[in-house]
């Protein structure tokens, strides 16, 4: 019986430059991730790069585990990168506003302890998680983080003569057009590395308006291991344990969704077995990174799509990029360079990123059923609730501080509505009463204004084709 080609390894020359395209491709998102969660708590550029470090260790150690596997304890076995995941980044920075930096990294291990926990029951109970609950979600996740662009551009110091400065505003106006451009306009490696390059034109920008500095990058060392517990010995506040176990739950999620369309782009089953290996991947990311400072993983969408379109699937190829980000993460001047990255360059990448996150989760709200009324009630509720923490953010202040924590970030709202309203409404015996709606033909009232400002109707009718929930 010959191997399944997700098992053969590419000749070694061969398998280098496609690791190292996976690692280009990914790097960007990896380490976007520190640096906003580094400039929102307003950490020294020696911390940020900390932190960047950290966050490649992570990701490398559970790349690799996933590619090659850890015997029968964890790894999917299939190619797939991972990195730091933005659905935790608004909690962790409400948790550190609250119980400090070192309450974050706390949670942060219990969270990828119960993720462990968690592993074997959810590779089971993964249809409670159906589209409608996880497009909801990482709707809210870009959303959600905007703000957190918009900070980084226009400063974080209303009272400093630099913030909202017009030319940070025009670098990071000229920094979404290349990126833009490349992203509609480019062509193979162009398109792929689109915000690699936008990053690197940006800040070529900056330097040569001096607003590049780079003292951190010549006191950071060449050689250097990330240091368990660098922030100090965790806490463990039990409202921001809650909040980051609701967090794996949802990566978990985004996760299994990943993983099943790399194991369709593959064409190699995924098992119960396979995805509980590849869940637990997911919880040590959560345990390693409580211990380094780094940050929970999930599987990267991008890299994803260049399995599919680079039709090289061999699991050996992306198993290498975890060995190359390792390497990464014990070179602190890499971290330190990309720490010193200006705020207006690192914000406009983080727009269109932040941006692409929230269009992710629409374009899977839309393979969803929506022409139900329950279905569309379920994800406007459950979007409409997680945005309200954004909106009105002192509308929680007069809780008890545990539950400043759970309801103060928007990403958990919506996950905790979308969950407890899709078992309601599907996996109890109201599902009778919901599956009796008629759904075949949607006819839709729409009102058309006219030049002189009366309104007439046209009727617009479409045969729904969508897949039930």
């Amino acid at each position: 019986m010959s191997q399944h080609q997700v098992d053969v390894r590419p000749p070694w020359g061969r398998l280098a430059a496609l690791s190292i395209q996976h690692v280009l491709i990914m790097y960007t998102g990896c380490v976007t991730v520190p640096l906003v969660f580094g400039a929102a708590l307003k950490l020294s550029q020696s911390d940020i790069a900390f932190l960047i470090s950290a966050d490649l260790l992570v990701a490398g150690i559970i790349t690799a585990i996933q590619g090659f596997g850890l015997g029968k304890i964890a790894g999917v076995r299939l190619p797939i990168i991972c990195g730091a995941t933005f659905t935790g980044l608004t909690p962790m920075i409400l948790i550190a506003h609250k119980y400090g930096i070192q309450a974050v990294y706390g949670s942060m291990l219990i969270g990828g302890v119960v993720g462990l926990a968690l592993a074997i029951p959810f590779a089971r109970i993964i249809r409670f998680f159906p589209a409608l609950v996880t497009g909801a979600v990482l709707t809210v996740v870009g959303l959600s983080l905007i703000g957190v662009a918009g900070g980084l551009i226009v400063g974080s110091d209303s009272s400093s003569p630099d913030y909202a400065a017009p030319r940070n505003l025009l670098i990071a106006a000229i920094v979404v057009v290349i990126a833009v451009a490349l992203l509609c306009l480019g062509r193979g490696i162009w398109a792929q590395l689109a915000i690699l390059f936008s990053l690197i034109a940006g800040t070529a920008i900056t330097a040569a308006m001096g607003m590049f500095h780079l003292s951190g990058v010549g006191q950071a060392g060449w050689v250097g291991m990330p240091t368990p517990f660098h922030f100090g010995a965790p806490q463990f506040p039990i409202a921001a344990i809650v909040s980051m176990s609701i967090v794996m739950a949802v990566v978990f999620a985004e996760s299994t969704a990943s993983m099943l369309a790399v194991s369709e782009i593959t064409g190699k089953p995924l098992s119960t077995g396979d995805l509980t290996r590849g869940l637990i991947g997911d919880g040590l990311s959560g345990i390693l990174a409580g211990i380094f400072g780094g940050f929970i993983d999930t599987v990267f969408g991008q890299n994803v799509g260049a399995v599919e379109t680079s039709r090289v699937h061999s699991r050996f190829v992306t198993a290498g990029s975890g060995l190359i980000l390792i390497v990464l993460a014990l070179i602190p001047k890499m971290g330190a360079l990309i720490a010193a990255l200006p705020g207006p360059v690192v914000g406009a990448v983080g727009l269109v990123l932040f941006g692409t996150v929230a269009m992710v989760g629409i374009r899977t709200l839309a393979t969803v059923d929506l022409a139900k009324p329950v279905n569309l009630t379920i994800a406007a509720t459950a979007v409409g609730v997680g945005l309200l923490p954004e909106f009105v953010p002192d509308m929680f202040t007069k809780l008890p501080d545990s539950m400043q924590i759970i309801f103060g970030s928007g990403i958990t709202l919506t996950a905790i509505v979308a969950f407890v309203l899709n078992i309601v409404f599907y996996h109890t015996p109201l599902r009778r009463r919901v599956d009796d709606e008629p759904v075949v033909t949607a006819t839709t009232d729409i009102l058309v204004a006219t030049e002189t400002g009366t309104a007439s109707t046209s009727t617009a009718t479409e045969t729904n084709a969508k897949t039930h929930v």
